[in-house]
């Protein structure tokens, strides 16, 4: 990057460091920090979503939706999440190449499962083989966020659904009393409601999100994990311009300040979000044992 990089032999220490993280492949790393956040943000609001809309099936009066609801919630809790992303990544590719395989191929003959190996028509690989780079990181990256919104929507659906169970039946009933319809009892009261003792369950699921992103590593993607890995392990030929020792620790030690600055940031923001939702609800409380004593 600096034009007294061309000999990184001759540079003093602090030269030699300016030249060194500012490589390509340090921008790389970099980048995989921004790759971490956008992750986030696309993955939390999904999540976010399958919680919800698992909540309300698992407690919907329909036996068959409930039990969608409840069964999706008990599968993927009881599972690790290594074993899960493991799995459901690879049943997840292997389902759309199926599905592309006989819209595509109703012709091919040949059996799918040959012994351990599937192998769908070349029409039906996704990415295909002459598809960019960037589409292959773009299709690995869809198949992360699907499995991190489906794992982590189980758990906000189970905090959710006890959300909604803490809501006093007491003010339920006094809107149906009032003439109220479901529909506007669920989204005009009971959602509201959920929310102040849903944000407590739904912090701490944000939190174990954020430690969760090195997950990512395991599913091939170069994320953080991968590149301090690989920058601080000892250099081989890859790096043959600045060789150094084993510096994994200090790669690692940058990863364990980012993701602390991560947490204690979310918990402060969190932290305010949750003072204005209860807002008030101190003065509700001593209203009606106000209420109770003049009765």
């Amino acid at each position: 990057m600096f034009s007294y990089c061309i000999e990184p032999d001759a540079l003093a220490t602090f030269q030699w460091l300016t030249c060194y993280l500012t490589t390509g492949v340090h921008f790389s790393f970099y980048l995989s920090f921004l790759n971490v956040l956008g992750i986030l943000a696309v993955t939390a609001p999904i999540a976010l979503s399958f919680g919800f809309f698992g909540a309300i099936a698992a407690r919907s009066q329909i036996v068959p939706l409930s039990l969608l609801g409840k069964g999706y919630i008990a599968v993927v809790r009881g599972v690790p999440d290594i074993a899960f992303f493991l799995f459901f990544v690879i049943a997840l590719d292997q389902g759309f190449e199926w599905l592309r395989h006989q819209a595509l191929c109703p012709n091919w003959t040949d059996p799918i499962r040959q012994g351990n190996d599937f192998l769908v028509c070349p029409r039906a690989k996704l990415p295909l083989g002459t598809a960019p780079q960037t589409v292959h990181q773009l299709y690995a990256y869809g198949l992360a966020i699907i499995t991190f919104a489906l794992v982590f929507g189980a758990f906000a659906a189970n905090v959710i659904f006890g959300a909604m169970l803490a809501v006093p039946k007491a003010q339920l009933e006094t809107a149906e009393a009032y003439g109220m319809s479901q529909h506007q009892i669920f989204w005009r009261i009971l959602v509201p409601q959920m929310w102040i003792y849903a944000l407590p369950g739904l912090s701490n699921l944000w939190q174990i999100l954020i430690k969760a992103t090195p997950l990512l590593f395991l599913l091939g993607i170069e994320d953080v994990v991968y590149w301090a890995r690989e920058l601080g392990g000892t250099k081989t030929a890859r790096f043959t311009s600045f060789p150094h020792g084993d510096w994994r620790m200090w790669y690692f030690l940058a990863l364990l300040i980012f993701y602390l600055f991560m947490t204690w940031s979310s918990e402060k923001f969190l932290k305010k979000i949750m003072q204005k939702l209860t807002k008030g609800q101190d003065m509700a409380g001593t209203a009606m044992s106000t209420t109770r004593d003049f009765s």
